[in-house]
């Protein structure tokens, strides 16, 4: 599960000769003497100061079980078909003696576009469709799906991509979305999924605006043994600047920053999600190496829209597409291949942890065209 992961050989960092660096199981507890207003974290032989307003959670001597898993379950590909079974009967029951014809293009149109694909990603595929059933003297229905499948492919390749471990010490990542897209929920089981990958991991409760999120990150970070860093209120950045110098002290291999959920069109919490970016950049030169957008794949087009916004607010390096176990169309990964070819780098289908995977074109374009 998850050999998704690519791991590379991290490069050498130096750290302060007074500086022990210790692994995240054993933590001395943050000191209360720094101000309620500093921001900076010092590591002095394996002690960590943080404000007096700050509250670390720290791992529980011995982890919680796992819940015990159903004796029968679905396989991965079973999941993500059933997931896609509505748009896929749609396409694939359009082509079952169905003529070549202009009457099955313009049901295909309507078909992708109910799909969510978005009018370039759909006239893009109907168009070298139609070239291709042209230069290949295609005849059969069959044969026009299976191009069909040809052409998706090659559209959705480019998301594909392998999220590497060990790249960096320690790999930063920032984590948005909206709120309902599953960000949190994401987050945890991401954790878990990098423990299994033996990578030592940091949780910062950066969504300072929401009670139920810090809760919820503690949760998680109680049941996977990991440490939580969080503010019952105040400056998110500051949160997010604290877990990454806490990462540094400590030796932790991953910094997870969780943010608060937002629309796009909340500039003011846009701005804020920028002020988060600089200020973890500040700590460690070049971080965040991963800016991750949660996407819920239940909101069609609306999903294509945020892409946007936050690509242009933050410069995203990959997307999360959850959800596409309930009513999701699926065809709006189209869109953002061919609108915002940003790396797609896990998809989820329910709420267990195995139901977060990578995202894999070929399998994808198998559950969709079934």
């Amino acid at each position: 599960m998850f050999s998704f992961f690519r791991k590379k050989t991290p490069e050498p960092v130096s750290t302060p000769a007074s500086a022990e660096i210790q692994e995240h199981q054993s933590v001395n507890p943050p000191s209360d003497s720094a101000t309620e207003t500093s921001t900076q974290t010092q590591a002095i032989t394996g002690e960590i100061n943080h404000r007096a307003t700050e509250s670390i959670i720290e791992p529980v001597a011995e982890s919680v079980a796992e819940p015990v898993a159903a004796p029968a379950k679905l396989s991965w590909i079973a999941r993500l078909k059933q997931g896609l079974a509505k748009t896929s009967s749609n396409l694939t029951t359009l082509f079952i003696g169905a003529r070549i014809d202009d009457d099955l293009y313009d049901e295909l149109e309507a078909a992708l576009l109910t799909a969510d694909a978005g009018v370039e990603a759909t006239m893009h595929l109907l168009e070298n469709l139609k070239r291709k059933v042209k230069e290949e003297k295609l005849t059969e229905a069959e044969q026009v799906k299976a191009a069909l499948k040809v052409l998706l492919l090659d559209l959705l390749n480019p998301l594909q991509k392998p999220f590497e471990l060990g790249r960096y010490q320690p790999l930063v990542m920032m984590i948005a979305g909206v709120n309902g897209a599953g960000k949190t929920t994401t987050i945890g089981k991401l954790a878990k999924h990098m423990q299994v990958h033996n990578q030592s991991v940091v949780l910062a409760a950066g969504d300072t605006f929401r009670a139920a999120a810090r809760e919820q990150l503690m949760v998680w970070g109680e049941r996977n043994n990991i440490t939580v860093i969080a503010q019952e209120s105040g400056d998110p950045a500051a949160v997010a600047f604290d877990a990454v110098a806490s990462a540094k002290a400590r030796g932790t291999n991953v910094v997870m920053v969780d943010t608060a959920g937002r629309l796009p069109t909340q500039l003011h919490l846009m701005e804020e999600l920028k002020k988060i970016k600089r200020v973890i950049a500040k700590g460690m030169d070049g971080a965040p190496q991963e800016v991750l957008l949660v996407i819920d794949g239940n909101t069609g087009q609306n999903a294509l829209a945020q892409v946007k916004a936050f690509d242009d607010a933050l410069q995203l390096t990959g997307l999360i597409i959850t959800k596409l176990d309930g009513t999701a169309k699926g065809g709006v990964l189209a869109a953002i291949a061919k609108t915002r070819p940003i790396p797609v780098y896990f998809i989820g289908v329910g709420e267990q942890i195995e139901d977060l995977q990578a995202f894999n074109a070929q399998e994808f374009v198998d559950a969709l065209l079934q």
